[in-house]
């Protein structure tokens, strides 16, 4: 069902930038930021912690080393990261929490 928002022109503005600068439409942008808000996307930091739950110390210490890089990702290619985290869970279930 189509939404329609007013959103004042400086907000304006600073979407316009930010979707842009990852690429991204107003609108995808718009609902990235919806899902976050609702939870239905985490961010790094929840996702990781998630996930290290049923490591060993030394695995997590591996994930630990592994997962550094994300902090050089963009926050805009995390969404896709999460998408296929997500695939991997349903294609290959396992125990993840």
């Amino acid at each position: 069902m189509p939404l329609s928002l007013r959103i004042p022109s400086e907000k304006n503005e600073m979407i316009k930038k930010a979707a842009a600068k990852t690429g991204k439409t107003k609108s995808a942008y718009i609902l990235e930021a919806v899902d976050e808000k609702l939870g239905l996307i985490k961010d790094r930091e929840q996702m990781i912690r998630k996930l290290a739950g049923w490591l060993s110390h030394e695995e997590a210490e591996e994930l630990r080393e592994s997962v550094r890089i994300f902090n050089q990702v963009n926050q805009g290619d995390w969404y896709w990261i999460q998408i296929l985290i997500a695939t991997m869970q349903r294609d290959y279930p396992m125990s993840w929490t």
